[in-house]
């Protein structure tokens, strides 16, 4: 089982972002997937999350009406668009899916 993070870099105030997740070595369509970040010096924090089918998700209040996660099940990748980036969206960004955690993608903001 193996989760691989792309697509972080230097965010902008009003631009946009967009990681994505592959996955492997298990049944991608069977299964929720999330992403989470960790700012330096703090907890890790769930950001995103979207059932197997694609049809229920739900946001931290923090990312809600600017970040949107989605799916493709035949490509076997989720990701999220950042839009609108904040210096507090700074993070190291993981896929997950249960147990299993992808090595993460950082994101820097600044203007």
């Amino acid at each position: 089982v193996q989760l691989v993070e792309s697509g972080g870099g230097l965010g902008r105030p009003g631009g946009s972002l967009k990681l994505s997740c592959a996955a492997s070595g298990f049944i991608f369509s069977l299964y929720n997937m999330s992403w989470y970040r960790q700012a330096p010096g703090k907890e890790r924090e769930w950001v995103a999350t979207i059932d197997s089918t694609g049809r229920i998700i739900k946001y931290a209040d923090s990312v809600k009406g600017r970040f949107t996660i989605s799916r493709h099940n035949l490509q076997k990748t989720v990701s999220l668009q950042m839009n609108s980036p904040q210096p507090e969206d700074a993070a190291v960004n993981y896929c997950n899916t249960g147990c299993t955690w992808g090595q993460g993608t950082v994101v820097t903001v600044s203007s």
